[in-house]
């Protein structure tokens, strides 16, 4: 009894049994690889958190702590992020071929439906042949961004602002970023302006994406 399941499609057997094997096992690596760098994404997503907080323990530790490990600190971020972006671009490769299998060979199966379409099977093939990034640079950070990196930066320019005008208040609160010459209200300033650039950075490539996926028949694909 075959339980009412509707009959194979015949071009669904048009692979061999070892070459399905190996189609399995090629998916399962490819999972293994994306599960790896996902890892990695997570580690510098907890180094940054971990170094905010130590900056925070810093600054709040007494009343007249400086606020400036505070400003400090979002350059470290800032280098995390890029390592952050650069780890993505990796995992991204990874993370599409295992969905294009998932999309144009197991969900087609599981349908009884045809599952050798050269098309898919073609632009698989090629990426195995030349491999390269599927996104660029600029899209990944943008997709840091607005996954982990914008929160954290929101919660260190409101810890920065918020000791500088919890301790004096106004003007004066700010003395505590001075660095040399530099007056501590320019400071803050220019943490505010790059914390708004970035704000209007991670928008402007939710745009990019979320036009690119509304033009795409299909949300899924190599990037």
């Amino acid at each position: 009894m075959d339980g009412g399941k509707p009959p194979l499609d015949p071009d669904c057997e048009a692979f061999t049994g070892s070459e399905l094997g190996a189609l399995a096992h090629l998916y399962r690596g490819e999972v293994y690889r994306s599960t790896i760098w996902r890892t990695r994404l997570d580690a510098t997503t907890n180094w940054s958190v971990v170094s905010l907080g130590l900056a925070l323990t810093i600054s709040y530790q007494t009343a007249d702590s400086s606020a400036l490990p505070l400003f400090l600190v979002a350059f470290l971020i800032g280098v995390f992020l890029y390592l952050e972006a650069r780890r993505y671009r990796y995992f991204n490769v990874w993370r599409a071929r295992a969905r294009w299998l998932e999309i144009y060979f197991y969900a087609p199966m599981l349908r009884r439906e045809k599952v050798e379409d050269p098309v898919w099977l073609d632009r698989l093939a090629e990426d195995y042949q030349r491999p390269e990034h599927h996104i660029a640079f600029s899209r990944a950070l943008g997709r840091r961004l607005r996954r982990n990196y914008m929160w954290i930066f929101t919660v260190q320019t409101m810890a920065l602002y918020g000791k500088c005008l919890g301790a004096a208040g106004g003007a004066a609160g700010f003395e505590s970023l001075h660095i040399g010459a530099v007056p501590g209200w320019v400071v803050a300033a220019l943490n505010l302006v790059g914390f708004l650039g970035l704000a209007f950075y991670t928008w402007w490539v939710w745009l990019q994406d979320r036009k690119r996926f509304e033009e795409r028949v299909n949300p899924i694909s190599m990037g």
